[in-house]
């Protein structure tokens, strides 16, 4: 569908999870309508702005990656085959025809007692273990755990891969961080995996990096956790759907794993870390970098809000959607308004990650789509998910669609 000309520039950034619902806290405000966002409420006044559902209900267990699948114009109902595989495609992993690639997070389980089923995930992130620390565990466990079937590798923090050549059917898995602070017990998945799993623990609770962690008060990363398995991913390239060449920005493997799925250039920033503390300004500084290169559309994926979620931060929820705005935002806009006659905008969530449940939910997202030379005066002067939802009757029910929305405005 080569409906738009090349010379027109699009840059769509996602600020992962930044939708929320009313924090006390916050006098009763979101997140995103507390933050001071100049940038964001500038676009959204003068854009088109509504409300998309980028998830639905049974694909909330994996909503980051149906939901970007979803913003990039990929009906997730044909072409999402799990999480893990577009990771595993992103850190050059070769998947063989029989094989499943699984997500291993490493996770921090506590209870006192040996029963392991009777722990309580404390951290689906391990508090956001290094990449570096984490290498040295996932290596421990593929030299105890691994064999010529099984095979795990090591992706960035917390976030693994285990590639499982004929593995066990029952791949009936639950998210971490779905269940923070409940029992294990009634999550486990079938024999095969949780004995895997277990045996992880056994391993990883008294290895000298967790000894080290506690010793330093960091929580220890002492055991893994499966989930989001599937098989190797078939996408048509972004280009021969959109006529666009584009290249991806961002911190997690899953993100740069749809992007090369697609056909699409993926881009390592320096001090991109897929969490609060990323260097939001190399981001778009490297955003800006890929259209000065000739791209014409740039895909802006920013992890922190949806980790500040994850981890009950209210304060650094806003605190990272201020950042967004301030060095991301902004400077993108800028460039572009100064060197590209026609250019789009496009700023919305992947989903929602409300800070009082610390997951993710299935509700729709609010989106703002600024056009170079309109001025429609939406009506919107704070860009959240109250204004969008009340002040625009547009909705798009099927995510998928929103780019060809996108395009066609």
């Amino acid at each position: 569908m080569n409906t738009m000309l090349n010379k027109q520039k699009i840059a769509v950034i996602v600020p992962d999870g930044m939708a929320d619902s009313e924090i006390p806290s916050l006098g009763s405000k979101t997140p995103m309508e507390a933050a001071l966002k100049p940038n964001m409420d500038r676009l959204a006044r003068s854009g088109v702005c509504g409300m998309v559902k980028t998830i639905t209900e049974d694909m909330t267990h994996d909503a980051s990656a149906t939901a970007n699948l979803a913003i990039l114009g990929y009906d997730p109902n044909v072409y999402y085959t799990g999480r893990s595989p577009l990771e595993a495609v992103n850190i050059g992993l070769a998947m063989r025809e029989r094989d499943v690639a699984i997500r291993c997070n490493l996770v921090t389980l506590t209870g006192d007692g040996d029963i392991y089923e009777h722990k309580v995930i404390a951290d689906h992130s391990a508090d956001e273990i290094t990449t570096e620390e984490a290498g040295v565990l996932i290596h421990a466990l593929d030299k105890a755990l691994g064999d010529d079937k099984r095979r795990f590798h090591t992706g960035v923090s917390y976030r693994h891969c285990l590639l499982w050549e004929d593995c066990p059917g029952g791949r009936s898995f639950t998210p971490p961080h779905d269940i923070l602070n409940k029992c294990i017990k009634d999550y486990l998945p079938a024999a095969e995996y949780s004995e895997l799993m277990r045996a992880s623990f056994d391993i990883l609770d008294s290895h000298p990096i967790n000894m080290k962690r506690r010793e330093d008060g960091k929580k220890p990363a002492n055991s893994i956790w499966f989930w989001s398995a599937g098989t190797k991913p078939d996408l048509p390239s972004f280009k021969s759907k959109y006529g666009f060449d584009g290249s991806v920005i961002a911190a997690v493997d899953l993100i740069k794993g749809i992007g090369v799925c697609a056909g699409m250039k993926t881009v390592n920033v320096d001090g991109a870390t897929g969490n609060f503390h990323t260097s939001y300004k190399n981001k778009g500084l490297a955003a800006i970098d890929e259209f000065e290169n000739g791209a014409d559309f740039v895909y802006i994926h920013i992890e922190a809000p949806d980790e500040c979620g994850h981890r009950g931060e209210t304060e650094n929820k806003v605190a990272s959607i201020e950042k967004i705005d301030a060095m991301i935002v902004g400077p993108v806009y800028d460039y572009l308004k100064a060197n590209c006659p026609e250019f789009k905008i496009l700023i919305l969530p992947d989903h929602p990650t409300p800070l009082s449940i610390r997951t993710h939910s299935s509700g729709a997202v609010p989106f703002s789509l600024y056009k170079s030379g309109a001025d429609n005066r939406s009506g919107i002067d704070n860009f959240n998910e109250k204004t969008a939802a009340e002040k625009s009757e547009i909705y798009i029910r099927d995510g998928y669609k929103l780019m060809e929305f996108v395009l066609g405005v």
